[in-house]
């Protein structure tokens, strides 16, 4: 072939052009000897058998022809062309050479990385060195007027592209349809003539060279085990992370106030949400909390306009007005959990709802055994008289609260809530909550309040039945039920909820167990007051009230 041809000369002109310039290696002339093995590794291996052994028989022939042989040694080269008419007249005689002052330094290899591997177990076993380089990184023009380019390697760097095509008769034909040119390391081009190309027939398009499709955005790649490099399988990004660009090896990560959207090629920037007073939510929850507490207001201006009524004053009028305000107060502090995180509202919120909430259970407590005790003081010999006194109901109801306001106290001081964001609770959404820093501080204000409110149940439950023609017990325990059963729900509903929905429960649960305790202690007296005067007068206790 004629770029075979070029480079026999090129290869004949580097040689020469050493040997004539004495700098370059003095008192040593270079030789080469060059064999054609026509691409079939038989003559390969002969090849390099003739090439370890001497001959009995040297045919000069003049060039140009089909083989090439040239003598390498000391003193000036010879070339000898070796023609196939004469192949028949030379002999081998492997592992004999007479020709002690041509020595051999090196072996060149084939065109191809076949033939270099064929001559490469033949020459290991004579220890001699193999090279795949003459001239390395050289730019220069051949013979034809191109460009060529000798790699790193000593490679040329031009390629044939061939398309192999099957005739009608089962034989392949080679055509070529491009080339690849290496114009540097870093440097190269490719040409291929999409005309001349022919397709087998299962193939619309030419095929691609990886054993795997191409990933696209929103996924990367994932090596197979077992298998090449180039062999993987698309595997989508991960929770939080995307790809924006096809066959990525990992994905990106997006940042915290930011969130994949649904094909996980882009980041998104994520909304801030928290419950506010504008959305369904939380307009819903203040009509709740400014309704409860309008309605305890009517009830206790009706208690103070009818204070001096029976059923005011049997059920110990100055604990009502407590119980009342303290229940006020607790509607109120509903709104605390409405609206952005702010410092003073996450220090404030859980602690005023738990010290007021624990006045209004302390209350109740107060009027239940202010029952008991009143019940027992009618008694003939009685001395339980003496502790009907209003204040022992105030410093009891006072002691309560403190302990409750002492734990709020120890949270705060050691580790108070403050406004925080959470960035992945919520896909897409940027919650900011007051984090309560210490969840044992509040399991102990919710903890007392269930305390007081579980001796409130017990006591008003064994005093249901005493025979006081005003008594509330019955009332007490019944609230006393919804209360704990509200706030026992409450837990695991707090727990499983996040965002803004968390803060809904609470306050839900706070709204509901204020106006159960209104509805169930307040109700039944406001009716009588209200609807039925003839029964709101005061009836001196007799023996006939003892009946049960």
């Amino acid at each position: 072939m004629s770029k075979n041809y070029q480079q026999v000369l090129a290869l004949v002109f580097a040689v020469e052009k050493i040997n004539k310039d004495p700098h370059f290696l003095p008192n040593i002339s270079l030789g080469f000897r060059l064999y054609d093995n026509n691409y079939n590794g038989g003559q390969t291996y002969e090849n390099v058998i003739s090439l370890l052994s001497e001959r009995d028989k040297l045919t000069l022939i003049p060039p140009p022809l089909y083989g090439y042989e040239s003598y390498y040694g000391y003193g000036q080269p010879s070339y000898n062309m070796m023609g196939t008419e004469d192949a028949e007249k030379v002999t081998i005689f492997p592992n004999y050479n007479c020709q002690g002052h041509k020595k051999m330094v090196a072996v060149i290899g084939g065109l191809t990385s076949e033939s270099s591997v064929q001559m490469a177990n033949m020459l290991d076993v004579y220890k001699l060195p193999q090279i795949h380089s003459v001239l390395k990184k050289t730019h220069f023009n051949n013979s034809a007027v191109e460009d060529a380019f000798l790699n790193g390697t000593g490679e040329l760097a031009m390629y044939d592209i061939l398309n192999w095509i099957q005739l009608d008769n089962g034989s392949l034909v080679s055509v070529n349809v491009g080339e690849v040119t290496l114009h540097s390391t870093k440097n190269y081009s490719i040409a291929i003539n999409e005309k001349m190309t022919l397709w087998n027939g299962k193939f619309i398009q030419p095929p691609h060279s990886v054993c795997s499709n191409k990933c696209l955005p929103g996924f990367h790649k994932m090596p197979l085990k077992a298998n090449p490099k180039c062999c993987f399988q698309c595997t989508e990004c991960p929770k939080g992370a995307i790809s924006n660009q096809s066959d990525m090896d990992f994905c990106m990560k997006c940042k915290e106030d930011f969130y994949p959207n649904k094909a996980r090629n882009k980041c998104i920037l994520k909304s801030i949400t928290f419950l506010s007073y504008t959305e369904p939510l939380g307009i819903v929850s203040v009509s709740i909390a400014l309704y409860s507490f309008l309605l305890s207001a009517l009830v206790l201006a009706m208690f103070i306009k009818h204070r001096d009524s029976a059923i005011v004053k049997a059920n110990n009028r100055h604990l009502s007005y407590i119980l009342l305000s303290s229940l006020m107060l607790c509607f109120l502090c509903s709104l605390l959990f409405i609206g952005q995180p702010r410092k003073m509202t996450c220090l404030l919120r859980q602690t005023a709802f738990g010290i007021i909430f624990s006045v209004s259970l302390a209350t109740i407590l107060a009027k239940t055994i202010t029952v008991v005790l009143a019940f027992k003081a009618t008694k003939p010999g009685s001395g339980t008289r003496k502790w009907l006194r209003p204040r022992l109901s105030y410093f009891f109801i006072m002691v309560c609260s403190l302990i409750q306001a002492v734990i709020c106290i120890v949270w705060l001081g050691t580790s108070p809530p403050f406004p925080d964001a959470d960035f992945y609770s919520e896909p897409g959404h940027i919650i900011l909550e007051c984090n309560e820093s210490s969840p044992a501080a509040l399991y102990s204000i919710l903890g007392y309040m269930g305390l007081l409110a579980l001796v409130s149940f017990i006591v008003a439950f064994l005093a249901r039945k005493l025979p006081d023609r005003f008594n509330e017990a019955k009332f007490i325990t019944f609230s006393m039920l919804v209360f704990c059963t509200v706030w026992m729900a409450f837990i695991p509903t707090y727990l499983s909820t996040k965002g803004k929905y968390m803060v809904a429960v609470e306050i839900f649960s706070i709204l509901t167990s204020g106006v159960g305790l209104l509805g169930c202690i307040f109700l039944p007296k406001s009716y009588v007051i209200l609807l039925h005067l003839d029964r709101n007068q005061k009836v001196q206790i007799t023996s006939k009230y003892f009946h049960k």
